[in-house]
């Protein structure tokens, strides 16, 4: 199918010259509907929507005065076009021709001509950066005549064809779809023939000879000649970029990224200069400042007589950006000043791609680097103390996600380990798994529940799927620049690259280190991104720092207090300053609810009664259910009393003085009682023996008399508490009971009681009514005002969409977006992420499930109008959320956009909530002053 798309891709073009009258500069604004193509000169790094990322950076540079070879950009818009069409816009090909002219002009030669050829890249390049998911071809406008002239211009005739050789090679995997493996043989061959390691070591002839070798594989594969036409092969090319933003690959990483998928990329056509003109040549990567640790210095990679790919790929193992320095000195001086220049300019952490071009520097790229999440934090606070950002801006540097990342365990360094080899840290965390040799077997292996770590000699693109499901990855070749490193930061995956004393043999699955140690498939293998470190065996595991200050046992003001935790710990302080969300934990027991409050919890949003009937308890809930006389029942219940009544007591000591929200009991009452098919059996064999137990028997029928074909909608929540008569009459005096001990033990407890799943007003008026009896016996026993307030959860869509009506009996809403997701979507959660949640993502239904984030225009569209609806009945309406969504960093944005009071999530989730409502505050607060 590929195959016959590029066929009818190549049909369709014709190898025509045209000359165009000169373009016409106009302003973006006046032209953004009919204007597809811009000079560097005309852009600037504001219009990433437009040039994406690459073009808008190379005319910002270009309006910078730093040296970027001259070029054009293709707009997303053009891209967006032809996707949608299937043809590039009407007016494409003139304006492409007319920039094309200009250029020629400028360089004083044309594209292709035989004597002296213009070269041309063309290179993708989205709004945001996705490394290696979409194509690039270099060295365009190359031909069996023009090999010659560049031969003769450059003079070094293996240079000439060694370019010739790359031209076809990326131009036939890439535009015509052959497999790229048939090319890597056939070099591979060629150097094992020749006795030499690496094709800088293969001379001009064996170069020719591969450039035949590589013309009858196109030849072979495609039933056409590789395409000798230098404006063909740019337009193919162009028309492949376009079309690489559609492929498997690239919707992967959109996805992975929550990167949209309608927004197309931007095609960059820039003259060629050449990093593989011999010694004095070459191409690097670089970083103002380490992008695995943040610190200040000097970071990247060099390779001489290479082209760009060349170290991105990791083919080739790199030198570090220092020795520049000792191979040219003036190259390395200029590329230390621009660096200063960018990073002062853009303000932050630059990654900066170049070329040296016979002693010339080139800069070919510039962005805002990825970094590890321990580097964004740290950077973030340097810029802040250089005076770059304030501390809003630094704020904004960082998110949850990246916090969550810092909070993982790390490996102990007090551990009996086993060294295999080191390799450059290039994306910190410990990972422990199998070790897996091809991505195939990291997807499906991980999918059985496996842990394992992808090893490759080197990632490409196509390995993207099995870095996905692998906990690390591991390449014997590539720096810190390579694919795997730069792919691996962006995800938070630990990676470890360029482990050059490890032989990683993909054919036979197995990696074998120094001393002759053979680590086969399925072995376990240990990775430490932050030193590089590869070890035999499962390696234990330790808190993370991050953890341990925010449990109170790293004070960060200590001297010797990681620097790291310092950085956090700024950036915390200054976003609970800021933040208007107050942030609460869902906590069942006093144990739980004194590790949230030191992870800086400020009550307690969500304690789930029903936990607390588990264990030894399960059975006086049992006599409650078999219960067949009110006596019967009461007993139970007063078996329960005092139980709930100690439960509260620690829970109100461990929040003291801070809000509690407890739900009464809320699941169907059987999944207190035994499973149906074990009970059954117990009974059968019971009767076999003639030995029968009266009280199974007695549960059996209780459990088939309770059993719903879908106790989810069911009888459970409030429909519980008007069926069982007493039911929540005992919690709520349990409740209040415990918060008239505290009070006479001078404590401050401040409780909440919520009725679960109420749909209309009545059902809570019913319960509103029988607990305020309650509390006012409680009261006048204890001669206390308890202040006790009554809210509901709002779970359901009719609760939402009637929130007016049951504001008027209700002091607060929390709203519970598990169950109001899955009976919005109508899901059962517990069966649909298991079986087509993986479909749907895949074929971008979902951007990412609305159990993680919340779905705004659905599910979030009725908390809007609930809350929206509750406060114009009660104006001092209290609202929070306690679902899972409550500690994503996203959906913290929305709740703080829709006004909500306070979120309440996990205890570990918390430093995520409280940064991310700090960031959704200060983000608001910066929209307004716009």
């Amino acid at each position: 199918m590929f195959l016959a798309v590029r066929a009818a891709v190549r049909e369709e073009f014709s190898p025509v010259s045209e000359t165009q009258d000169p373009h016409v500069t106009q302003s973006a604004e006046a032209v953004k509907s009919t204007k597809f193509v811009y000079d560097f000169t005309e852009g600037n790094k504001d219009l990433k929507d437009l040039l994406g990322g690459k073009g808008a950076n190379l005319a910002e540079m270009t309006n910078l005065g730093l040296p970027v070879p001259p070029g054009f950009t293709i707009t997303t818009e053009a891209c967006k076009e032809y996707l949608e069409s299937g043809a590039e816009p009407a007016a494409l090909r003139a304006e492409v021709s007319g920039h094309l002219d200009a250029l020629e002009r400028r360089m004083g030669k044309r594209l292709g001509q035989a004597d002296n050829p213009l070269l041309v890249s063309v290179r993708s390049g989205a709004k945001f950066s996705m490394p290696g998911m979409m194509d690039t071809v270099l060295n365009i406008g190359l031909s069996d005549e023009s090999v010659n002239g560049l031969a003769q211009q450059a003079g070094s005739e293996r240079f000439a064809w060694d370019s010739y050789r790359r031209l076809i090679q990326m131009f036939g995997k890439t535009v015509l779809g052959v497999d790229g493996d048939l090319f890597e043989e056939a070099l591979e061959e060629a150097k094992r023939a020749k006795g030499v390691k690496v094709d800088v070591e293969l001379d001009a002839a064996d170069m020719k000879k591969l450039v035949g070798q590589f013309k009858e594989i196109v030849s072979k594969e495609t039933g056409r000649e590789f395409p000798q036409d230098p404006r063909e092969q740019m337009d193919l090319a162009v028309r492949a970029v376009f079309e690489s933003w559609n492929t498997d690959r690239a919707k992967l990483y959109r996805r992975q990224e929550r990167i949209p998928g309608d927004l197309g990329t931007a095609v960059n056509v820039c003259s060629m200069v050449f990093g593989n003109l011999g010694p004095d040549s070459g191409t690097g990567v670089a970083f103002t400042r380490d992008p695995a640790s943040g610190h200040q210095g000097v970071y990247g990679d060099y390779l001489q007589d290479a082209q760009g790919e060349d170290v991105v790929a990791g083919i080739r193992n790199t030198v570090p950006l220092a020795d520049l320095e000792q191979l040219d000195k003036k190259s390395y001086d200029e590329l230390m000043q621009i660096m200063e220049t960018l990073e002062t300019h853009y303000k932050d952490l630059c990654d900066i791609e170049f070329t040296i071009e016979r002693g010339k520097l080139w800069m070919l790229q510039t962005r805002v680097g990825k970094r590890t999440a321990g580097a964004a934090f740290r950077i973030a606070t340097q810029l802040v103390d250089q005076g770059l950002i304030d501390e809003a801006e630094a704020l904004q540097r960082v998110n949850g996600a990246q916090l969550a990342q810092l909070m993982f365990p790390r490996f102990d360094e007090k551990a009996k380990t086993e060294l295999l080899g080191r390799g450059i840290a290039a994306s910190p965390g410990a990972a422990v798994g199998k070790a897996v040799f091809d991505s195939y077997t990291a997807v499906k292996w991980s999918r059985s529940g496996e842990k394992v770590i992808l090893i490759r000699r080197e990632t490409n693109p196509d390995d993207l799927n099995g870095m996905i499901s692998a906990e690390g990855i591991l390449t014997s070749r590539g720096g810190k620049t390579s694919h795997a490193a730069v792919v691996a930061r962006g995800m938070g995956k630990t990676c470890v690259c360029g482990a050059e004393e490890l032989e990683v043999d993909t054919k036979r699955r197995c990696l074998t280190a120094p001393g002759g140690v053979v680590i086969e498939e399925g072995d376990v293998v240990s990775i430490d991104g932050s030193t590089g470190k590869i070890y035999l065996g499962e390696v234990p595991v330790v808190p993370s720092p991050v953890v341990e200050y925010f449990e109170g046992r790293m004070h960060a003001g200590a001297d010797d207090a990681d620097e790291l935790v310092k950085a956090v710990h700024r950036i915390m302080a200054y976003a609970d300053r800021v933040r208007r969300l107050r942030v609460r934990a869902n906590a069942d027991n006093a144990e739980d609810a004194a590790r949230a409050r030191r992870f800086g919890a400020q009550g307690i949003g969500l304690c789930r009664t029903e936990h607390m009937f588990l264990g030894e308890r399960r059975e006086m809930v049992e006599h409650l259910i078999l219960a067949d006389t009110e006596e019967e029942r009461e007993a139970a219940l007063s078996e329960l009393l005092p139980l709930q009544k100690g439960d509260f007591v620690e829970l109100f000591e461990s929040m003291d003085g801070l809000p509690v929200t407890v739900r009464l009991l809320d699941p169907p009452l059987h999944e207190f009682l035994p499973d149906i098919t074990e009970l059954s059996v117990r009974v059968a064999l019971a009767e076999s023996r003639k030995d029968s137990n009266e009280n199974d028997l007695r549960l059996l029928q209780a459990v088939h008399r309770l059993h719903e074909q879908n106790p989810m909608l069911g009888l459970r929540g409030v429909r519980l508490g008007l069926v069982i008569p007493g039911l929540f009459a005992m919690q709520v005096r349990a409740i209040a009971e415990a918060a008239a001990e505290r009070r006479a033990a001078k404590g401050d407890p401040r409780a909440e009681i919520m009725i679960p799943l109420v749909g209309t007003v009545q059902e809570l008026e019913i319960v509103r009514e029988e607990a305020e009896q309650v509390i006012a016996e409680v009261e006048r026993a204890h001669g206390v005002d308890l202040g006790l307030t009554l809210g509901t959860m709002i779970e359901l869509p009719r609760a939402a969409l009637t929130a007016g009506q049951i504001a008027e009996s209700a002091d607060f809403f929390s709203f519970g977006t598990n169950d109001l997701t899955q009976t919005v979507w109508g899901f059962s959660r517990d069966d649909v992420e298991a079986s087509f949640f993986t479909a749907y993502l895949e074929k971008g239904i979902f951007g990412v499930s609305p159990f993680e984030t919340i779905d705004k225009d659905g599910v979030g569209s009725l908390v809007r109008n609930a809350a929206e609806a509750g406060r114009a009945t009660r104006p001092d309406l209290k609202l929070g959320v306690c679902g899972e969504h409550g500690g994503d960093p996203e959906s913290v944005h929305f709740f703080h956009e829709v006004g909500l009071d306070y979120v309440s999530c996990s205890p570990f989730r918390i430093p995520v909530a409280r940064l991310e409502a700090g960031r959704a505050a200060a983000e608001s607060k910066g929209s307004d002053s716009r």
